[in-house]
Formats: C-alpha cells, sequence, structure tokens
C-alpha cells in the first residue's frame, strides 16, 4: 500500500519506518527541513533503539521517503496517517491545534479517494472533527472524493517501540463506515497470518477512548503501588513482597507494580489530565483519575523530601544524580521525575551533577540553567565527592555498580535508590546508609554514616575486595 505519515516525531517516524519494514511504500511528512534533511541521511531526529538502522535500510529499498511536500506525498496515496503531536493544553484539555491543521491541509491538497487515520491520541469526537474538516475544504473545491476518517491508536513503549509495533498484542481500528475494514486488513495482513484475532474493529468513538483508557489503567496502577509504598514504609512491609504476591494473581498480572518516583512520559500525565478534562466538559467528575494525578505529583516530592529529611540542611551539599529521563531506553525527560526532584535539591541550596546515557542533552536545553547544576559525561565521574548518589532512572548500565569503587569516590557512603534496584543487605555491610521506596530503610545509624569518611573501615575494605 502507499502510505503517507504526516509527522515524524516520535510515533510518525516510528510508525513509518515499521510499515515499510513489512512492505508498504511510505512517504514520512514533516514540516521542519533540517529534520527532513537528517532523515534523508539516515538520522533519526529521536532515540529509540534501532529506528536508524530500519531508516537506512528501508531508504535504500526506496520502501521509505521523506519530504516537506504534502501535496506531492498524497498524489498516490491510499492511507494518509495523522501523527502530529497533541499537547495538553492550558486548562489539561488536548490541543488539537495540529491535528486540525493537517486535517485542513489534506483537504486541500487530495486529489483522490482516501482514507485518513488519526494515529495521535485524541478525545472521542475527534475524527468526525477531522472527518468535517476535509469534507469542507474539499466541497469549497468542488470536487466529488470519497474520505474516510479512522482512528488507530498507537501502543508504543519507548525504548521498545519497534518490538511493539512487529510483534503487536492487539490492533485497534475504529470506523465510522465499516465498508473500509478490508483495507486495515491489508495494511496489518503480515501481523494477522497466525492470529487474526488482533485485529479489533470498533466504532470510531471507542478507539478514541480506549487509547486514553488504557493509559490512565496503567497510570492508576502505578499511583496505587506509589500510595501503598507509604503504608508499607510506616509498616515496614516489603512493598516488593507485596508486589509478587498480588502478581501471581491471574486477575491483576505482574505489570505496572512497581513502586517508584511517579510516572512521566509524553503520555501518561498528558492522557490522565486530557481524560479528566473530557469528563469535566460532560458533567461527569472521574475521582479516581484525579487522584492518580495527585498522588503522582506527591510521590515525586516525596521522594524529594526523603534526601532532605536525612540530611536535614542542604546547602552546598553535592548530590549525585544517575537518571535523568522519565524510563530507560529513551532521551525523553517529559515529566521526568528527575524535574521535580532536581529543582526541589536546588531549591533547598543543593549542588546537583548528574548523569544519563542519553537524556543529558535533552535536560540541559530545557531545564533552566543554574550555577549549582552540571552534568557528566560519565556516571561514576558524577560521583566523585558527592554526599550521596539518587538513582532516578533505572538504566541497565546502573544495575550492577562496582560498590567498592563507588565508595572510594563518595564523600559519604549515602544511596538514595528510588527504582529499588539494589541489594540493602549488600550495602549495608559495605556501610552505605541505603534508603528506597516502600522498603526497610537502612538500619544502620544516621548520624555515623553521615560522619563517615572517605575512608572505609577495615572490615568493609576486605570485604568491598571480595566482591571483585
Amino acid at each position: 500500500m502507499q502510505i503517507t505519515m504526516v509527522g515524524s516525531g516520535y510515533v510518525g517516524l516510528v510508525s513509518g519506518a515499521c510499515f515499510a519494514q513489512i512492505g508498504h511504500n511510505v512517504t514520512c511528512v514533516d514540516k521542519d527541513e533540517k529534520k527532513i534533511t537528517k532523515l534523508k541521511d539516515g538520522i533519526a531526529p529521536i532515540y529509540e533503539p534501532g529506528i536508524e538502522g530500519i531508516i537506512r535500510q528501508n531508504h535504500e529499498l526506496d520502501r521509505i521517503k521523506f519530504t516537506s511536500d504534502l501535496g506531492s506525498a498524497l498524489k498516490n496515496c491510499d492511507m494518509a496517517f495523522i501523527a502530529v503531536g497533541t499537547p495538553p493544553g492550558e486548562n489539561g484539555e488536548a490541543d488539537l491545534s495540529y491535528v486540525e491543521s493537517v486535517a485542513a491541509e489534506i483537504g486541500q491538497l487530495a486529489q483522490k479517494n482516501l482514507i485518513v487515520v488519526i494515529k495521535s491520541t485524541v478525545p472521542v469526537g475527534t475524527g468526525q472533527k477531522v472527518e468535517d474538516i476535509i469534507k469542507n475544504k474539499i466541497l469549497q473545491r468542488d470536487l466529488d472524493l470519497s474520505i474516510h476518517v479512522a482512528s488507530n491508536p498507537e501502543f508504543l513503549k519507548e525504548g521498545t517501540a519497534i518490538s511493539d509495533f512487529m510483534k503487536p498484542d492487539r490492533i485497534i481500528v475504529g470506523l465510522s463506515d465499516f465498508n473500509v475494514t478490508e483495507a486495515f486488513k491489508e495494511l496489518y495482513r503480515p501481523f494477522l497470518l497466525e492470529d487474526p484475532s488482533k485485529l479489533l474493529i470498533v466504532e470510531r468513538s471507542a478507539s478514541e477512548l480506549i487509547k486514553y483508557s488504557s493509559n490512565a489503567m496503567l497510570a492508576t496502577r502505578i499511583s496505587f503501588m506509589n500510595e501503598l509504598s507509604k503504608l508499607c514504609e510506616k509498616l515496614e512491609v516489603d512493598i516488593d513482597q507485596v508486589r509478587l504476591g498480588m502478581g501471581t494473581d491471574a486477575r491483576i498480572g505482574k505489570k505496572f507494580l512497581y513502586a517508584g518516583p511517579g510516572f512521566g512520559g509524553s503520555c501518561f500525565p498528558k492522557d490522565v489530565t486530557a481524560l479528566i478534562k473530557t469528563g469535566q466538559e460532560n458533567d461527569c467528575e472521574l475521582t479516581i483519575l484525579q487522584s492518580v494525578t495527585a498522588v503522582n505529583m506527591k510521590q515525586k516530592e516525596y521522594v524529594a523530601n526523603k534526601i532532605k529529611t536525612y540530611f536535614g540542611d542542604l546547602k552546598d551539599k553535592k548530590i549525585c544524580i544517575w537518571g535523568l529521563s522519565f524510563k530507560p531506553g529513551t532521551d525523553d525527560i517529559r515529566e521526568a521525575p528527575a524535574i521535580t526532584v532536581i529543582n526541589k535539591l536546588l531549591t533547598w541550596g543543593a549542588k546537583v551533577v548528574a548523569h544519563d546515557p542519553q537524556a543529558i542533552e535533552s535536560f540541559a536545553t530545557q531545564f533552566p540553567s543554574s550555577k549549582n547544576l552540571s552534568f557528566s559525561a560519565k556516571a561514576y565521574q558524577a560521583l566523585e565527592s558527592a554526599d550521596a548518589l539518587v538513582l532516578l532512572t533505572e538504566w541497565r548500565e546502573y544495575r550492577w555498580p562496582k560498590w567498592e569503587h563507588v565508595s572510594t569516590l563518595l564523600k559519604r557512603k549515602v544511596v538514595f535508590d528510588f527504582r529499588n534496584q539494589y541489594d540493602s543487605a549488600q550495602l549495608n555491610k559495605l556501610g552505605f546508609y541505603y534508603e528506597c521506596v516502600g522498603r526497610k530503610d537502612s538500619k544502620i545509624n544516621k548520624t555515623s554514616v553521615k560522619n563517615n569518611s572517605i575512608e572505609l573501615n577495615p572490615p568493609y575494605v576486605q570485604q568491598a575486595q571480595t566482591l571483585q
């Protein structure tokens, strides 16, 4: 099929590249000429493992092209996808200006019958708005074209987006005219050969709501576990044991039950807020989702306050942050817990040095400059003379630190593990004060650790050497 993908950001580029990978001819359209030039050279404007290889391979096979000219891309097009951003507006509702602008352009430039597919995350009723805009523009041109507008939300996780696309657990398509069903069966045919039930055809409005509802449910699970983790700390119960016990219940499942510093990213915060706004506009108060948002905001502040509570006065304390992106496998810092935590630390007078494998540039660009905030290209270098290590993103390279080396770099042997990645017993034996989320805190006396010099006691030196 001939596909046009309008928008070459995260969703559009991954979807377009993967459609080309399964044999379709794809033209990716974006108004940013610099982005188009880079894409033609095989350089992706986003960080996503494997994306550049797929782009280059299919560009060489002439299955994917890049242009800023929407008119030329629509000439022989069978399906035109809208994959532009829908950022939150001032009141929390989804900003549809980019979607509506693309719809107007399609109406002005379309030359043949066309299926228009909305890939962007949009509120219920957007498909009808887009259809009205396109048809009105075509009517003004005195043309008689058949236009069908469908909803086909994406369910891609940053860091594993290519695998998610190529091995989907479900494909949702929302239609107002079910006569075009066969076109979507052809579009996704490689994924349906073994299991046709993966394709779920529903009404267009239901498809729009499925996307928001899915993200809201996952966000709810995270906030529930974060709230439960606070109770676990009060009761001295291990949240991980609770998680494992809950996860064995088939009705609940194991995913999205991890306590941590709160959720972030481009989807969960925005989509929960947008769904709450949709409820308000329809005189339907979504109380649970309001609580999900409130708990998430409090959780980010809660973990920051753990650091403040330990030190008391943070003025001129040097804090090392490992992890700036909202999750591993991406350079996306939107709504990342690191933003809240670092803001708090700087407000309290701390000096922050941060490391992240991919997100330093994004963070430095968007975060206000400060003489007390710096970045390190190397994780261990960021630890030098720091009063504490704070883990905020569970990148694989942070998973097994050489603790004996860490202890020689830190000024104080203090670790705040807000992703519950490390073994508290191991760190306690090495003389570290260790604090996490929802598990028993370190039992080592805080005062003795706070006053501990950079030199390790001989028993701990001996133990550290045996770990190599």
